[in-house]
């Protein structure tokens, strides 16, 4: 019963966003203002007129006969504006889709028959399904882990395609356009065959568009260049002379097709190709959305973004269209024209509609040529040379990934390119998340924040380390083994503090390798603190019990922790005795007396001048009768010269306390019948008084290497005095 119960209830849940996204029609609907009607009408009518010239050349582009780009348009952006997210973002046929449609198809069939024009539509089905299932799974934010440079590369090499394919159809010319190699080759070998009359059209188109576009910018240029080709080409009768047209549209709504939706073989053929065109179309729409958002203020949910691509996609697949995405040119004109929800898109829509019904015939008039003339400037514009140079001056990575991606774009198959561009993306993704920066840092000049500064000294008993990435299977080996760096270049450093502000996640790996930074700590007597631990990350720790092993009293407020440390943790007379920097706040009044008595300082000491005794070797010694020493030679007097107060916590059995502003005092009576042993925490303390003893005579002396830290390593044992 209770089984059935949570079955019920995970159902539910699972199947409630589903419910949510689909509904989007009547959200809309029922919260749709009045007062917009107006601008979206007018949005709607400015852009159909945009819209049909690029509907046909899309067509064009995708290898298909031109109502289907003009079927996907006014299907496209109606199911768009119903299901999508955003409020003038316009779906229906697009450059670089278009061209990877061709590429993928091509492949398997021939343009023009009548597989081609059914598996067009088989595939757009299947882009929508691939993409509708990611956005009711909720997974948009998959979207983020393509790279940027992948899309700037692939649309730059797109654009150059386009361009290129189009040559031949400008002037007339058949050319093989396998790749820019042999397009140009096949441009050398025919250009004798160039037609006259069509290459004066094409290139005629063009130049009439680019004058429009700067002496009346907002004027539609292309429509009105393809209207005065067509009116041109019938005057002077074209069609006759040569010039090819692209011939009449039928005067009908989209029609309804079926398609082969059950036939394995063929959908199997088609999988490479729909998987590169769905992913390639959720990320140009996603960078679309989040473009006009960013002007607009709207929140965009992505999931649902994903959603409407998918039923676009879907029903341009079964009301005789092809792959969509949403169109940059177009929604943007929508944009600027005032669209204030997406009922213009809907009213673009059906102008559009109402368009084809009304001058399809017309278009037996329309050269193709001049819509040649419109792809090549529109892929010309594919062409962002601004992003490309900031990608290459950028980040290495990056500019490898566009790189490859516009090269594979360019030399081969465009799906696979497009696969090889994102898993190359992944690819980087993984290497930059499992290799996070781990800095030690340093107060500011100010004392107020801790950042990275090069080359700086590190204070000698405490290592700060800020992790800037997330403590996940695949980046604890790298954090680990930079931190255990530090320790071992810093080995008097025996605590650590972890700033934690840049790790949003931690899994069960980063768990342990924590627990072993803090076992490996506490071995050479120190300890580890974090700080500025995200409240996820909190949870994990307290869910896996290292927050009991490690302390709460070692979790710190970043405002407090390096005063906490400095006062209840760290050693004071290293600060005073061994560390001539000032690295923290708390140090700065200081009474250091690290040049007490003129005692040499660390650097002044020549290597090797010093006799060091490893703390075994030193206890052989104390111990001859039970290590089989020689009993003969008395044990040597070992001197330990930390402050009483160190002293008295623990000592070496039989030690004397001297402590280092005594030791050359002429009161103090060294022994001058055995080796002298001086001792101290670290061997710092010890090697400066060595030496300062050696340079007035005392020349029988050595340190204990290692000091008192070595001692305890070792696991000897030590004197503890009552206080």
């Amino acid at each position: 019963m209770f089984g059935d119960l949570s079955l019920k209830t995970n159902l539910t849940k699972a199947i409630r966003p589903a419910v949510f996204y689909l509904q989007r029609p009547l959200r809309l609907f029922r919260t749709y203002d009045r007062h917009n009607l107006r601008p979206d009408l007018i949005a709607g009518l400015t852009v159909a007129v945009i819209a049909l010239p690029q509907a046909i050349a899309f067509a064009v582009i995708a290898q298909l006969p031109p109502q289907m780009g003009l079927y996907t348009s006014i299907i496209g952006v109606i199911i768009g504006a119903l299901w999508g997210a955003s409020n003038q973002a316009l779906y229906g046929p697009a450059n670089a889709i278009s061209l990877l449609v061709a590429a993928a198809l091509a492949a398997n069939f021939t343009p023009g028959t009548s597989d081609y024009i059914i598996a067009a539509g088989l595939m757009a089905v299947m882009v929508g399904v691939f993409q509708l299932l990611l956005g009711l799974m909720r997974m948009g934010i998959l979207v983020n882990f393509v790279s940027h440079s992948v899309v700037v590369g692939f649309t730059a090499g797109a654009g150059i395609l386009i361009l290129l394919k189009q040559i031949g159809p400008l002037i007339g010319v058949t050319l093989n356009t396998a790749n820019p190699i042999s397009t140009f080759s096949s441009l050398i070998a025919n250009w004798h065959h160039i037609h006259p009359a069509t290459a004066v059209l094409g290139i005629g188109a063009m130049i009439f568009i680019l004058a429009l576009k700067k002496f009346k910018p907002n004027a539609p240029g292309s429509l009105i260049a393809i209207v005065a080709a067509s009116l041109l080409a019938f005057l002077l009768g074209l069609g006759d002379e040569g010039v090819a047209m692209i011939g009449e549209l039928p005067r009908s709504l989209p029609p309804f097709v079926a398609l082969p939706v059950f036939d394995w073989t063929l959908i199997g053929r088609l999988s490479a190709g729909a998987l590169a065109v769905g992913a390639i179309g959720l990320v140009q729409t996603s960078a679309i959305v989040r473009s006009i958002s960013s002007q607009t203020g709207q929140r965009v949910d992505s999931d649902q973004e994903f959603v409407g691509q998918g039923m676009v996609n879907i029903a341009t697949g079964f009301f005789s269209g092809y792959a969509a995405a949403a169109s940059f040119s177009r929604s943007a004109v929508n944009l600027k024209s005032g669209a204030k929800s997406p009922v213009a898109a809907i009213f673009s829509g059906s102008f559009l509609l109402l368009i084809t019904l009304a001058f399809a015939p017309l278009a037996a008039y329309l050269p193709i040529a001049a819509l040649a003339g419109v792809i090549i400037l529109i892929a010309y514009g594919l062409i962002d040379r601004v992003e490309l140079a900031r990608i290459w001056r950028g980040a290495k990575g990056d500019a490898a990934i566009m790189i490859a991606t516009l090269l594979g774009t360019l030399f081969l198959k465009l799906e696979v390119a497009v696969l090889l561009g994102i898993s190359f993306s992944l690819v980087l993704y993984l290497v930059r998340t499992s290799a996070p920066r781990v800095h030690a840092v340093l107060p500011d000049s100010q004392y107020r924040h801790l950042v990275y500064r090069s080359g700086e000294a590190l204070c000698p008993q405490l290592g700060v380390v800020d992790v800037m990435g997330d403590l996940y299977f695949g980046a604890v080996h790298h954090v680990e083994e930079k931190i255990l760096a530090q320790a071992a270049a810093n080995p008097e450093q025996r605590f650590l503090l972890i700033r934690m502000s840049r790790v949003n996640q931690c899994d069960f790996s980063g768990i342990h390798m924590l627990e072993s930074l803090v076992n490996a700590y506490r071995e050479r007597g120190g300890d580890v603190f974090l700080m500025r631990v995200s409240y996820p990350v909190t949870q994990l720790m307290q869910s896996t019990g290292f927050d009991a092993f490690l302390g709460e009293d070692h979790f710190l407020d970043e405002d407090e922790a390096i005063t906490h440390l400095f006062y209840h943790v760290l050693d004071p007379a290293v600060c005073i005795y061994e560390c001539p920097l000032r690295v923290f706040k708390e140090c700065q009044n200081l009474p250091k007396q690290i040049e007490v008595l003129n005692i040499p300082l660390e650097h002044e000491i020549p290597e090797g001048s010093v006799i060091r005794i490893s703390a075994q070797a030193l206890w052989q010694k104390m111990h001859p009768d039970t290590t089989g020493g020689d009993t003969a030679v008395p044990p040597p007097a070992i001197i330990d010269v930390r402050e009483p107060r160190e002293f008295k916590r623990s000592h070496i059995p039989g030690a004397q306390s001297i402590p280092l502003p005594k030791i050359m005092l002429d009161s103090v009576r060294l022994p001058n019948d055995r080796r002298i042993i001086l001792v101290c925490r670290t061997g710092r303390r010890s090697r400066r008084a060595a030496y300062a003893l050696q340079q007035i005579g005392v020349l029988d002396v050595a340190i204990l290497d290692g000091g008192l830290l070595a001692w305890e390593a070792a696991d000897l044992l030590e004197a503890v005095d009552s206080w």
